[in-house]
């Protein structure tokens, strides 16, 4: 029996998910909002977290490292993310946190279930689909920090918010600042905000 955690915070998405799921013999499935996903890791101690990567920090940084706890005699589960190829800024954080499996949520709950035996074996799989999106992801010239600073920036946050939700100095924000203008060949702060968006990469 391969146990699945489904993470999802849309309740009737998530239901509709694990009910469909749950017709497969060999998968038991249980699933929760991302706010209850780490106490549910621990408590159901799933083989495959089988997330989506709409989180609501999503813009911010996708909390993957909280799926999988590093405990002493423990594996940590495999992860599996649902994703979309234009949100390629998300799909490097899933690279960077070392996903296994990628399942375009556009693309049939079959592909899903396939997904999910192949990452429970420790076997890498990606929906094709998924392609484009994966090659804007390695186009992407800002760093995991320099997304996060820029995302904060894209709210409307000053240099000192930023500084005080990252916990770094104001130097090191307007240095990351000055890094993102000069990677996306923008004018200004505005300006790699819009260029950032139109690429997909916030």
């Amino acid at each position: 029996m391969i146990r699945i955690l489904l993470v999802h915070d849309a309740c009737l998405v998530r239901s509709v998910m694990a009910e469909w799921l749950r017709r497969e013999p060999d998968l038991g499935v249980h699933d929760t909002p991302w706010r209850g996903a780490p106490g549910q890791v621990r408590r159901v101690r799933p083989d495959v977290c089988a997330v989506d990567l709409d989180h609501p920090r999503a813009r911010k940084q996708v909390p993957l490292d909280e799926l999988c706890p590093r405990e002493p005699g423990r594996r940590a589960p495999r992860l599996l993310v649902l994703a979309t190829a234009d949100r390629p800024g998300l799909l490097r954080q899933a690279i960077e946190a070392g996903v296994l499996g990628y399942v375009d949520k556009k693309g049939s709950p079959e592909r899903l279930v396939r997904g999910i035996r192949r990452v429970a074996e420790g076997e890498r799989f990606v929906d094709e689909s998924l392609g484009l999106g994966f090659l804007k992801a390695a186009e992407m010239p800002l760093t995991r920090r320099e997304l996060s600073v820029l995302s904060l920036a894209a709210e409307g946050a000053s240099v000192a918010e930023i500084a005080g939700s990252l916990h770094l100095s104001h130097g090191t924000v307007r240095n990351y600042m000055a890094a993102i203008t000069r990677k996306t060949g923008a004018r200004n702060r505005i300006d790699a905000i819009r260029i950032s968006q139109g690429e997909g990469w916030l």
